[in-house]
């Protein structure tokens, strides 16, 4: 495997525009289409909030093809890539190793499924690990093939920030999603916003601070426009979505006792409201809405 020089037939534009680009290692395709670029960036240890936001923006701009471009690391960054997936869109993944590299190691189906659908790109060889000291070169890089940056929950001191600031020096657009006041990982998002960052509520907001051209090029979609249909208020499915929010995860054993349903008929609600695109479980059997307009019985 050789890298893709700066000066190469289908190198990066945008990236190329940045000062002393880096030789690329790719693995999957380049396209011309992916300079219509956003990155999606945040905490590892992100809130259910923070992760249904995520791959909600990433899917409605990538369902309209805009490609999302991430750091393909926990929390923040693959819901971004997997919401962009999800719209049968395209995403690139910027690594802080060799493109050979699976770190973190759970994601090695996410690695598959965008290999299909964009690219794993890194300017270190094959073989290289994920060392802290990397990171920073990977941001700057990863600030570079977007055109603008958005921040979904961050710390005061967060590589997401280290991102954004690379954004702001390179010209580029920076976004920020607020978050609950009290909540450690909206600090510095908030902190950009008063900084100047675009506050984001919708994907309109990004689309809305990109030059003509390229709101031009951001095509509309029907399909992703349209909610999720509402089950029936008296269902088993309205029962379970009544008892979620997006923000507190409940654990199933918790949820069947409060809906009064058998085990079987809530964990079938449950599965029904997963496959609608209105629940999301976690890991420990926990589940949360992706609705807004779900409130708590």
């Amino acid at each position: 495997m050789t890298p893709l020089e700066p000066d190469a037939p289908g190198y990066p534009a945008l990236l190329r525009a940045v000062p002393s680009p880096p030789a690329l290692w790719v693995r999957g395709a380049l396209a011309a289409d992916d300079a219509l670029a956003v990155a999606i960036v945040g905490a590892r240890r992100a809130t259910p909030y923070g992760l249904a936001t995520a791959e909600r923006v990433a899917a409605e701009l990538a369902a309209r093809g805009v490609t999302i471009v991430s750091g393909f690391a926990r929390g923040i960054d693959s819901a971004a890539h997997r919401g962009a997936l999800e719209a049968g869109g395209r995403t690139l993944a910027v690594l802080g190793c060799g493109v050979d590299v699976v770190y973190p190691p759970e994601n090695r189906a996410l690695v598959r499924a965008i290999e299909a659908r964009g690219a794993l790109l890194s300017q270190f060889a094959p073989g290289t690990p994920a060392l802290a000291g990397h990171f920073p070169a990977r941001n700057r890089t990863l600030a570079g093939l977007a055109l603008g940056v958005l921040v979904v929950e961050a710390a005061e001191r967060s590589g997401a920030l280290i991102t954004a600031g690379f954004a702001g020096d390179l010209g580029r657009e920076v976004f920020a999603i607020p978050g609950r006041i009290t909540s450690a990982l909206s600090a510095g998002t908030h902190r950009l916003i008063q900084d100047g960052a675009k506050l984001v509520s919708c994907w309109q907001d990004i689309v809305s601070e990109l030059s003509e051209p390229w709101r031009r090029a951001v095509r509309s979609s029907v399909v992703h426009d349209a909610a999720p249909a509402a089950p029936e208020v008296e269902s088993d499915e309205g029962t379970m979505l009544r008892l979620l929010t997006p923000d507190e995860p409940q654990h199933i054993e918790e949820l069947i006792a409060r809906s009064g349903l058998a085990a079987a008929r809530a964990a079938t609600a449950l599965v029904a409201l997963e496959l609608r695109g209105s629940v999301r479980q976690l890991a420990g059997q926990r589940w949360v809405s992706l609705t807004v307009g779900a409130r708590r019985a």
